[in-house]
């Protein structure tokens, strides 16, 4: 369905309740947001507008903080703002409707920068592969046009994978939980007609052992400068079980998704969700009244059970990812 987004107070639930939720697709939704609000108003200086994108930004950085790209989005806007403000000469308006571009501007670059994604993440994949040949892949979590401005990340590598006639078949988590999984990437395959089956979160071993499986591809919400990788819970168990099985382990995700500020894995901050999401599905109790619950949104997969990190630069060992900021 469709919610419509009036301002900031409306991005930052949609952002909070996981309406939208990936972490492109996060920064672009709350950025947008600001872009509405401000749209009509009218600043009378710069210094008045420069105080309200700050503190709008900021707030919006606190709906999911695990989530990286928003955190730099708001970064990055606010520097351009300061900017501006300090160094130009142009007017309040000016500012105002370069600042709305430059938002807008984002979700053209995040389809780009997938499309990047898949072409990379297709390549590196088919490599280790005997030519002509068909493949079988596993994924986690939703990291398609749901979780992105569109294409996707590591379902952009399975896209692209897909459009060359090599896929053999797909296999996809429920993704407990919130079955992003079971909801939204199994909806994007079967939209997609990619061949594709669903799988609980429990059964990953056994289909390692009694399946092919060629690659496991995941996104992220953030990677460390070390390459340690926080992505949805059950990320980090699928990685232990594929270097069991010497099945390589990806991770498909834009350069804004990496935090060169934090040093390694356990450094993220890691957010808890509400223990309703794990005793309900939807009004109707599932587990026990009075247990506890421990809830957290993500897991850390160490550097050192990741092949490769994919990104729309290239394919990255994951201690060589500081590479990017030499190219950038």
């Amino acid at each position: 369905r469709y919610i419509s987004i009036a301002g900031v107070e409306d991005g930052w639930k949609v952002i909070s309740k996981m309406q939208v939720r990936g972490a492109p697709a996060i920064a672009i939704v709350g950025c947008l947001s600001l872009a509405v609000e401000i749209y009509n108003e009218t600043f009378i200086t710069k210094q008045m507008f420069k105080q309200e994108i700050e503190g709008k930004l900021n707030y919006l950085v606190s709906a999911r903080p695990t989530a990286v790209n928003m955190k730099l989005a708001a970064d990055d806007l606010i520097g351009m703002v300061n900017d501006w403000v300090e160094k130009s000469v142009i007017s309040v308006t000016e500012i105002k409707e370069r600042f709305i571009h430059e938002i807008e501007a984002m979700l053209e670059k995040d389809i780009s920068n997938n499309m990047a994604i898949g072409t990379f993440g297709a390549e590196r994949i088919l490599k280790d592969v005997p030519s002509g040949s068909s493949l079988q892949l596993l994924t986690h979590c939703n990291t398609g046009s749901l979780a992105t401005a569109g294409y996707g990340t590591a379902l952009g590598v399975i896209r692209k994978i897909f459009d060359q006639n090599r896929l053999e078949h797909v296999f996809c988590t429920e993704t407990r939980p919130y079955n992003q999984g079971a909801r939204l990437t199994a909806y994007e395959f079967v939209h997609d007609k990619i061949p594709a089956t669903l799988v609980l979160d429990s059964m990953v071993a056994s289909l390692f052992k009694s399946r092919k499986i060629a690659a496991v591809v995941v996104g992220a919400d953030r990677v460390a400068s070390n390459g340690d990788t926080a992505n949805k819970i059950g990320t980090y168990q699928i990685a232990v079980v594929a270097k069991h099985h010497a099945v390589p382990f990806y991770v498909a995700a834009p350069s804004t998704s990496i935090d060169f500020e934090i040093s390694e894995g356990d450094r993220i901050e890691i957010e808890q969700r509400p223990d309703r999401e794990m005793t309900h599905i939807g009004e109707h109790r599932i587990a026990a009244p009075g247990i506890r619950c421990w809830n957290p949104a993500f897991d850390v997969t160490p550097a050192n059970l990741i092949t490769g990190i994919i990104t729309e630069k290239g394919v990255f060992a994951p201690n060589d990812i500081r590479k990017l900021l030499e190219l950038q």
